[in-house]
């Protein structure tokens, strides 16, 4: 399958050098405003176009599946650009910026009858798979909390902070523990309360998260843009908890246990040795389309609605609002 990548920073970078070395797709075209960017894209990965435009990556006929690597306030237009071009689409998370767009945009992909996937790549890695195995399972009891932290030191990335390229900790790192929390607990939430510390252009910087549901389980999240944290998850149940290391792109799964002499390890679980962790979205992606659906099992529409729904109710308590809504 011939793969198109709209976009030519750092994700799109990592996308086209895992797709090198897969097998069954191929990198086909990449397209920036800056046409030498994507040259230089096309010559270190083997692409066998460049374009200085993304409406000429959309003209090709021979895009089978365009990966959408932009800011995310460009997610919703070129999303839809690429389903009307007719291809298919892998749209980086956060999927759009709010529910209005993702509708929108799954609305598109009903009509046009192509897949369309949002890459929150934590739901197609094989991890996520080992660690319903362990609740399932019933190993440490009746679940009852998680908490989880993502912070990185990227309070000077440019995208992050412009409130019109829709910046902020949310649509970047919180939707990380909250697909997290949603993997392990699903969306029967009866309450959100949520505050953050601003940057000085008005986004969200630092955000913390508490979700309460229906049968009084609860998650605590948080996570920032001007630090490095441990990146835990941490699910605790009555007889026993699991820490995820790295809830971003999972490292290790330590189950714990009581015992004589308190809390004792169990079990540790490595992940598979992966090229970069897309892989599996583009995989799932690629399955998807043999099969005729419209969307990837690991992470249905549905489910990227349920996740937009709780960033818009999280943004409404920041009192945060782009200039483009």
């Amino acid at each position: 399958m011939k793969i198109g990548i709209i976009g030519s920073g750092t994700i799109a970078n990592v996308m086209a050098g895992t797709v090198a070395q897969m097998d069954g797709v191929t990198n086909y075209a990449v397209s920036s405003r800056d046409l030498s960017k994507a040259k230089n894209l096309a010559e270190k990965h083997g692409f066998s176009k460049a374009y200085g435009s993304y409406e000429e990556l959309l003209d090709d006929p021979e895009v089978e599946l365009v990966y959408i690597a932009l800011p995310h306030s460009g997610h919703h237009e070129w999303t839809l650009k690429s389903l009307c071009a007719g291809k298919h689409v892998l749209c980086e998370k956060a999927f759009a910026v709010n529910e209005k767009q993702t509708r929108e945009m799954i609305e598109m992909s009903e009509k046009t009858g192509l897949l369309l996937a949002e890459a929150i790549w934590t739901r197609y890695m094989p991890s996520r798979f080992i660690l319903e195995k362990i609740l399932e399972s019933g190993e440490i009891g009746r679940l009852r909390t998680v908490s989880a932290n993502l912070g990185y030191r990227i309070d000077h990335v440019e995208r992050l902070i412009r409130p019109e390229l829709a910046g902020g900790a949310l649509l970047d790192l919180t939707v990380y523990p909250l697909n997290f929390a949603s993997m392990v607990w699903g969306d029967d939430i009866r309450r959100i309360s949520a505050s953050c510390v601003k940057t000085e252009s008005g986004v969200d910087g630092q955000d913390n998260v508490m979700l309460e549901y229906q049968d009084d389980r609860m998650a605590n999240l948080f996570t920032t843009i001007y630090t490095q944290t441990n990146r835990l998850g941490l699910i605790c149940g009555t007889e026993g908890y699991i820490e995820v290391e790295n809830i971003n792109n999972p490292e290790e799964i330590r189950v714990y246990k009581p015992g004589q002499d308190g809390w004792k390890l169990k079990s540790r679980i490595g992940v598979p040795k992966q090229i970069s962790g897309y892989e599996y979205e583009v995989y799932a992606c690629v399955n998807a389309i043999k099969e005729g659906r419209i969307e990837c099992p690991e992470m249905p529409h549905s489910e990227t609605i349920q996740i937009m729904c709780q960033m818009d109710r999280i943004r409404e308590q920041f009192g945060i609002r782009f200039p483009f809504e």
